[in-house]
């Protein structure tokens, strides 16, 4: 969970006890950070770091559960080694630690990371636009030319095949991943977000029953921001594309430059969604622009999933820390700490209130 002042990561231990790690954010957004526009931009790379530092902070726990299990029965049935998830899963996790990242305007990050951190950030990066940016040219390019169509890559209609291809392959690849164990979990842990968050909102107590009635869809989401670039950019394109310049060679040679032409409108064009879904999450909830918003809450659909009671104690306890930082009861700086249970942590938030 974040809010302006404060970060709060929450992972539940194999034994049960919940172990909080939270942060105050090192200062409250100022100057371009804020404005118009640049603040989409800067809320996405950040949103992307924080989700994978987060997703990272809890496979070393988990791993840590699983080596202390191996020592226990090693005599048994031999020592086992635990590893980590594959490169495919990496990637997977950290495309899914954009989806379900609210769009939300941030403080800055906290200090730390360095050339690992920077690296974890570049590379779901690359292979995102591998998958959302290339293969979607690609696949405009092989229908083009299964149907003899011998339409200029700069055409409206070129860009519009591709708009429409970036959109199958979006809802694909989701698709896909979702059938990973550790993905599915990570969907779970949404869904539990988007029920606390609703509770919150709706000023009723933080407690098990009262999110466990909310629904799994928020307009404020990660995923909604995904499924609207897309949509933005099919806009975009098929109307700026006949106006870019054509540079001379063969189609291979003109399919890589206006490939690269095109990759400087991204950041322009996450800009410009991010202040589009805010007018929406702001003033389409409810009544007939409402409608506004279903295609985001059809693809939410697959990157939430139901959650227990178990994962709904979780999102409530990340919410619950962080409301102690906003509201003025938190520490100067956070150590970790551990609880036995959703109940203890609520009886320590609410002595402290």
């Amino acid at each position: 969970m974040r809010s302006p002042g404060s970060m709060s990561i929450v992972c539940r231990r194999r034994s049960g006890e919940l172990v909080v790690r939270e942060r105050p954010m090192l200062e409250k957004p100022k100057g371009p950070r804020t404005w118009p526009f640049l603040r989409g931009v800067a809320t996405v790379v950040e949103s992307l770091k924080l989700g994978s530092q987060a997703l990272r902070w809890s496979a070393e726990l988990y791993e840590q559960d699983l080596l202390a299990e191996d020592e226990k029965e090693a005599k048994a049935r031999g020592p086992v080694r635990p590893s980590g998830p594959g490169l495919m899963s990496a990637l997977a996790l950290s495309v899914a630690a954009l989806a379900t990242q609210g769009p939300d305007p941030l403080g800055p990050l906290p200090e730390g990371g360095g050339k690992k951190s920077s690296l974890l950030i570049a590379l779901p990066i690359l292979f995102a636009v591998a998958i959302f940016i290339v293969l979607p040219q690609l696949a405009a390019e092989g229908v083009t030319k299964l149907f003899h169509l011998e339409l200029a890559i700069t055409s409206p209609a070129f860009q519009a095949i591709t708009g429409a291809a970036k959109l199958a392959i979006v809802v694909g690849y989701l698709l896909l991943i979702r059938r990973m164990a550790e993905v599915r979990r990570v969907f779970q842990y949404h869904g539990a977000e988007h029920k606390t968050i609703s509770t919150y909102e709706a000023t009723e107590e933080l407690v098990v029953e009262n999110a466990r009635r909310k629904t799994t869809l928020h307009p404020r989401c990660g995923t909604t921001f995904l499924v609207m670039v897309a949509l933005v950019s099919i806009v975009v394109f098929t109307g700026i594309g006949a106006l870019l310049p054509e540079l001379p060679g063969g189609r291979a040679a003109k399919f890589v430059s206006f490939l690269f032409m095109k990759l400087p409108f991204l950041p322009v064009i996450a800009a410009v969604t991010f202040e589009i879904q805010r007018l929406f999450a702001r003033y389409c909830t409810t009544g007939p622009l409402r409608a506004l918003l279903w295609p985001g809450f059809l693809v939410q659909k697959i990157t939430t999933a139901e959650p227990d009671d178990a994962q709904l104690e979780v999102a409530l306890a990340a919410l619950r820390t962080t409301l102690a930082r906003e509201q003025g009861r938190a520490p100067a700086a956070s150590q970790d700490q551990t609880f036995e249970s959703y109940e203890a942590l609520s009886a320590q938030s609410a002595a402290s209130s």
